[in-house]
């Protein structure tokens, strides 16, 4: 690509910059745009030193702005006729006697426009290393691909203009020759006639050229599409499957956007050209005219890749979702709302006020199983596509009010209770269709969201966001409904990913090595390596537990609950440190200071439970661990965390309270790590003439046989439960 074309393409902050360039007349824009490719294949620089060069280059330039002015004649462009008039005029008058200072000028404004895409590919270069977690080396790939698609379409434009120059120029001998025919002897027919004969030779070699140009050009093309469809696009899909089920993935389309609507632009232009030259070939043909015999195959060659890559370039950004369930999308409850947004990622203008209507419907092509449930969608299902909807400029259509309803079975009512999948395991797709119209091109689109579970109650909700997880975490083929009826095995090294990630996006805390190793033991046991081990989708989602009544996946997703409603800024502090093992932790407490203490997640708790444990050193030497009985949502809903640490007590065998809790693991004073979580002290309620009430929470320590290493107090049934302490006032208590 030229450097005038790159410089056109910059965002509008660096355009000012060309723009200020081109102020002055005696060198102005329009002549640097229409005779670019010439101006940058001169050696302006070298002339700056020597006089005849220089003069070579002006007189040049002259005959370059007559050929335009030339074309503008012929193309019956009257502005451009007279601003390239007094172009030349305004050079003449300014460079006719000093045609040094005209390659002065040329080449300190090619300089400049240097330094511009310099600044530009330093800022590029800047953005990726501090905020794009974009591959550089495959971002710099990809753009010198399409820079050479786009070089080599200009390259095929120029050929294209030359073997049309010189076939004008063989029309215009050749009508000559038969007209002054019948004035000239045969021996001057004869020499006009090998004159003409040469000429057609010469515009048949030039011909065959520009056919093997452009086949070489379509070459490149089908590289490129490889390259931006089956990788780029693909991987940009699987990224938005991982960040469906919580991954930290940059899942925006404006790259892949810019980069399928320069290559769509590039093609475009290819299909032009190739009309082009059949025009050509029907002003002038001949015996194994190749542009009869091949040019037919190039165009069709050219539209099918244009007409694939505009298919491809139909996605859907935003899956379905239910606007209270963000954190859990591809779960949808019939009768409740929810929103998807297919786009198109061909950004052309004229493409923008053209009529786009999209269309949506379910389960286009569904699996015919039996009990397979069948939905309807309610709401506004035809939308057209506009760039108003979308933050970033994009085509798009954003459905935001859709509804499924069940269809009734025909037989006993709604749905069918035979069916070889349970609800939560079938899977659904909602399809959108529409037509692009461009060009003289007839491209019908269609795309699907990735797969969809239904539900009907709310609690299903956790059944249905496990099938997704685990669907997204293995499977990358939108078209396999059927995933749950043999589902894979998960290896741990996926899993874990995945585990970590509902942590990371419902909080600003993923869970690290220490805390996965924990989950992993209670999966799998105790093993040397967990990276190859692998779990069922029975044993992750609906097998219970050893010695619960439950499965792994409720009690993870019940913490998760606990830590968004109760625990979230201590854990997001890195305060709890939550997955531990019992034999853990007494490891990590025995040898610490007494009254050194830990938080960490109930085991048996389905809905979600939160202990601590603190150490004791005996006057025999016996360390001491004890742990008291979980907090849930019923005890958290009444007391925060950070107060029952604070106040708690435990009472000692003469009836003497305690305040057992000194030091967060490691050794951050309690005060320190959890003050900051602390309700207001009572010095506000001094004026009050009611005695201020706390709720406290005090454990009996009990006698215990010397090889108990805890004890367990429960909040509902200890003694003290009642005992408010109370904090006299002034002199007006009642």
């Amino acid at each position: 690509m030229s450097q005038w074309e790159t410089l056109k393409q910059l965002d509008t902050k660096y355009l000012a910059q060309v723009d200020s360039l081109y102020q002055n007349e005696n060198f102005p824009m329009d002549v640097r745009e229409y005779l670019s490719h010439w101006i940058e294949t001169q050696d302006w620089e070298k002339a700056i030193t020597n006089y005849s060069l220089a003069t070579i280059h002006y007189q040049n330039l002259l005959d370059q702005i007559n050929n335009q002015y030339s074309r503008f004649m012929q193309e019956k462009q009257f502005v451009c006729q007279h601003n390239f008039k007094k172009y030349r005029q305004n050079m003449q008058e300014c460079y006719g006697e000093d045609p040094v200072l005209l390659a002065t000028v040329v080449a300190a404004r090619l300089n400049q426009e240097r330094k511009i895409l310099n600044a530009v590919v330093e800022d590029q270069q800047t953005v990726l290393d501090t905020s794009q977690p974009v591959d550089f080396e495959r971002h710099q790939d990809m753009e010198q691909k399409i820079n050479g698609l786009k070089s080599g379409v200009q390259a095929c434009e120029q050929e294209l203009k030359f073997l049309e120059e010189q076939q004008d120029e063989f029309d215009f001998k050749y009508k000559t020759c038969k007209f002054q025919e019948s004035h000239s002897s045969p021996k001057q027919v004869e020499e006009e006639m090998k004159v003409l004969q040469n000429m057609l030779n010469i515009l048949d070699s030039n011909r065959k050229k520009v056919i093997e140009k452009f086949s070489e050009l379509l070459k490149e093309a089908v590289k490129l599409l490889d390259t931006l469809v089956k990788e780029d696009l693909a991987e940009w899909k699987r990224r938005q499957q991982k960040a469906c089920i919580g991954a930290p993935l940059d899942v925006s389309l404006d790259l892949l956007e810019k980069w399928f609507t320069a290559t769509a632009l590039c093609l475009f232009q290819v299909k032009r050209l190739l009309k082009k030259l059949e025009e050509l070939g029907i002003k002038l043909t001949y015996d194994k005219d190749p542009f009869k015999t091949q040019r037919p195959d190039l165009e069709k060659q050219a539209i099918g890749l244009l007409t694939s890559l505009i298919q491809s370039a139909f996605v859907v950004e935003t899956q379905p979702c239910m606007p209270i369930q963000g954190k859990m999308p591809l779960v949808l409850k019939t009768s409740s709302q929810f929103s998807v947004k297919p786009r198109l990622l061909v950004k052309l203008q004229e493409v923008g006020t053209h009529l786009m209507k999209v269309n949506a419907c379910i389960d286009k092509n569904s699996p015919n199983g039996k009990g397979y449930r069948k939905f309807n969608i309610l709401g506004t299902i035809t939308k057209a596509m506009n760039t108003m909807e979308s933050k970033s400029g994009g085509l798009c259509a954003d459905f935001r009010h859709l509804q499924l309803k069940e269809q009734k079975s025909g037989i006993g009512g709604k749905g069918s209770n035979e069916a070889s999948l349970v609800v939560t395991e079938e899977l659904h797709v909602i399809s959108f269709e529409t037509e692009l119209v461009y060009q003289e091109l007839n491209v019908v689109l269609e795309t699907c969201s990735l797969p969809i579970v239904v539900i009907s109650n709310a609690s299903q909700l956790l059944s249905g966001w496990a099938s997704v997880v685990w669907y997204n975490m293995l499977c990358s083929d939108s078209k396999n409904l059927m995933f749950f009826s043999n589902p894979p095995l998960a290896p741990w090294s996926q899993l874990s990913e995945a585990l970590s990630w509902q942590f990371s996006s419902n909080t600003k805390r993923h869970l690290d090595a220490d805390q996965l190793s924990m989950l992993a033991e209670k999966l799998f046991g105790v093993q040397q390596k967990y990276a190859d081990c692998c779990i069922t989708w029975a044993m992750f989602s609906k097998e219970n537990l050893p010695n619960q009544n439950f499965s792994f996946w409720l009690w993870l997703q019940g913490i998760l609950e606990l830590i968004k409603r109760y625990l979230e800024d201590i854990w997001n502090d890195g305060n709890i440190i939550g997955f531990l093992s019992r034999k853990r932790e007494r490891s990590l407490l025995k040898r610490k200071p007494t009254g050194t203490f830990l938080l960490r997640f109930s085991e048996s708790c389905k809905d979600g439970g939160i202990t601590f444990s603190w150490v004791e050193h005996l006057p025999n030497g016996e360390s001491k661990i004890r742990t008291v009985q979980p907090y849930t949502k019923t005890h958290l809903t009444n007391i925060p965390l950070s107060e029952i640490l604070r106040f708690y007590k435990v009472i000692a065998d003469e009836n003497v309270p305690e305040h057992p809790l000194l030091y967060l693991y490691p050794n951050i004073p309690k005060d320190e790590a959890f003050g900051k979580y602390y309700l207001e002290s009572h010095e506000g309620f001094q004026n009050h003439k009611y005695l201020k009430t706390r709720l406290i929470v005090v454990s009996e320590r009990l006698s215990t046989p010397p090889d108990e290493i805890m004890d367990e107090c429960n909040l509902e049934d200890i003694e003290l439960s009642e005992l408010m302490e109370l904090f006299s006032t002034d002199s007006n208590i009642e």
